[in-house]
């Protein structure tokens, strides 16, 4: 095969794979935003950043959309110091998460009984992990929030259990005092997620590489 054909077979796998990654990047907010609205339905608490975004919604009035793009930018202003980079994720992640979850929370009621909102709340924690794993795996650039915490242990060389959780608890503290919603639900995140991502990051992880023959 020449090199000007096979040149194009590389440029169009490329393509391919870019567009995969683009698209399973979007769809993996979507599916972010969606797990946020479920669990905050559930009533029975928050994500650990989600108590505090709840939090500013109900003191400030404003809708969970320019809440979250708020602290977003407001986390990645952090990054300067500590030389982060954002990607094409990064930027993403900061500016349609908190769209996505607006328009799921427009559609999805308040859990009415008991074992509806523990079914919202089970949905809620379970889809989150596919859509860490779908989001992390396109290698696009890690969230603000994460990106937040792995620049911490980068820089400072502490552990990344303890820097993530003396963030989380320092933003749950804020965000209940402002009257967020702190549960079982934020426990059980908390101690799930980790567990939940891992078998799933692998299968849903798209690299960049071109092949080489």
């Amino acid at each position: 095969m020449g090199s000007s054909a096979y040149e194009r077979i590389r440029c169009r796998v490329g393509g391919a794979r870019l567009g995969r990654r683009l698209g399973q990047l979007l769809a993996g907010l979507a599916l972010y935003g969606l797990s946020m609205a479920l669990m905050i339905r559930s009533g029975l608490g928050n994500m650990p950043w989600d108590v505090l975004h709840e939090g500013l919604v109900l003191t400030t009035g404003l809708s969970f959309a320019p809440v979250v793009v708020g602290v977003s930018a407001a986390v990645m202003l952090a990054w300067v110091p500590l030389r982060q980079r954002p990607g094409v994720g990064t930027l993403a992640n900061a500016v349609l998460v908190g769209v996505f979850a607006d328009i799921a929370l427009a559609s999805i009621p308040d859990g009415d009984g008991w074992p509806v909102r523990v079914t919202l709340a089970v949905s809620g924690v379970l889809l989150n992990a596919v859509a860490t794993a779908a989001y992390i795996g396109v290698q696009l650039g890690p969230g603000p929030r994460d990106g937040l915490m792995t620049g911490l242990v980068r820089t400072t060389g502490g552990s990344l259990w303890l820097i993530r959780t003396s963030i989380e608890v320092a933003v749950v503290a804020v965000g209940w005092a402002l009257g967020g919603t702190l549960g079982v639900v934020t426990v059980v995140y908390a101690l799930s997620i980790g567990p939940l991502v891992q078998p799933l990051l692998p299968r849903l992880t798209v690299t960049a590489r071109h092949p080489s023959g």
